[in-house]
């Protein structure tokens, strides 16, 4: 939402071509709407409602990452509007003209707090993930991959965290393996299953890997999709587990506090022991932890019902943050921080690192005029 100034609507520019390797797209073409000829476009966030545009601006991700990377990975060209008035086309390989810094991102698998800065530096990359406060995306050129003519997708179901985060550690190392996602035991329970925890997969071929099946598992408990229809259905299971926490958050009368944050992979288990203890101690029965635990980046969301809770639960995601910060991590691995966040960055990066960012804003839109409180939370 705007801080003041002019809203400005591309929901219209939706427009649609595809070709042999890569689809050139309007911004406000939505994800469900590009579909290919035996392609299809890697990135895959939960919400599939929402528009390329913005899903380039916050460099989205989702469950496929784990095989095939974020948004910018998949990102050819882009036709970005400027606030000196031009409306040019950045192919990959165009490098920015400007003077860059070179700001240290974490050794996470995934990223998106504050700008991507380093030198020699791709337009491309620069914009994907500025959260619209450096340009205004109309239009992008996005790879499409070859369709997997075959897919092992399962539901895999654990008695304990502990069984299912060596499976974690074990299933990584398979070849083809595209998602490995996670839910605990109160998110199944919200989705009325009485397992303690779960893991859901797709590998490519239709042959289960060694390592696969190794680990300790509910087996005879287990889904595996047979056709299309089932892995449809697994993919409304998992997608379906974010909207009975909006669903509970509505009949609360609350705002929903999630994380986003990501460690290095070596410290999963320490990040996921660390959500576990803060929220038992401060929610108990009151939050959910799911999503891509291939990638050591799980989403807590705290269920407040109260403004003492509400006021409670902003205060464990800031210690939360700090202590992803403190393991190496990252206090935004696919969303971005947006306005409501904006002070995490703080938590990210040095103040001079902070400042560096803020010439490279100066630079492209001197006024401040887009995304007023975007990523900073104070104009200069």
């Amino acid at each position: 939402m705007p801080h003041g100034g002019w809203v400005l609507s591309l929901e219209n520019f939706t427009k649609l071509e595809l070709h042999e390797g890569y689809a050139t797209v309007g911004s406000g073409l939505l994800l469900r709407d590009l579909k290919a000829p035996r392609q299809f476009y890697a990135p895959d966030p939960t919400e599939t409602w929402a528009a390329l545009g913005g899903t380039i601006a916050t460099n989205a991700s989702g469950s496929r990452s784990f095989l095939y990377g974020p948004t910018r990975h998949h990102m050819r060209a882009l036709k970005v509007a400027t606030m000196d008035g031009a409306i040019r086309t950045y192919h990959r390989g165009d490098k920015v003209d400007f003077p860059i810094p070179d700001i240290p991102i974490p050794n996470t698998t995934k990223h998106t707090a504050g700008y991507y800065l380093r030198p020699n530096l791709d337009w491309v990359d620069l914009f994907t993930g500025s959260e619209g406060t450096l340009g205004i995306i109309l239009e992008a050129e996005v790879t499409l991959l070859p369709t997997p003519l075959d897919l092992l997708t399962a539901v895999i179901f654990f008695a304990s965290d502990e069984a299912a985060l060596d499976a974690v550690d074990q299933w990584r190392q398979i070849p083809g393996l595209r998602m490995l996602e996670y839910m605990d035991a109160n998110s199944l329970a919200l989705l009325d299953n009485p397992n303690r925890a779960a893991l859901l997969i797709e590998q490519i071929g239709d042959e289960p890997h060694d390592l696969l099946e190794q680990a300790d598992a509910l087996w005879n408990d287990s889904w595996f999709a047979n056709n299309a229809a089932d892995r449809e259905r697994f993919r409304v299971f998992r997608h379906s587990l974010p909207e009975r926490v909006n669903d509970t958050v509505r009949r609360n009368g609350s705002l929903k506090m999630g994380t986003d944050f990501a460690v290095p992979i070596g410290r999963n288990r320490d990040m996921l022991s660390i959500y576990r203890e803060q929220c038992d101690k401060y929610f108990p029965n009151q939050y959910v932890i799911f999503g891509h635990i291939g990638d050591a980046h799980l989403h807590v969301n705290l269920l407040p019902t109260t403004i003492d809770e509400q006021s409670r639960a902003k205060q464990l995601i800031l210690d939360l943050a700090r202590s992803a910060v403190s393991l190496g991590g990252t206090v935004s691995a696919e969303h971005g921080v947006g306005k409501r966040k904006a002070n995490l960055i703080d938590l990210q990066f040095t103040q001079d690192q902070i400042d560096s960012m803020k010439e490279v804003k100066r630079h492209l839109d001197p006024e401040w005029r887009l995304g007023v409180g975007t990523l900073f939370p104070h104009q200069p």
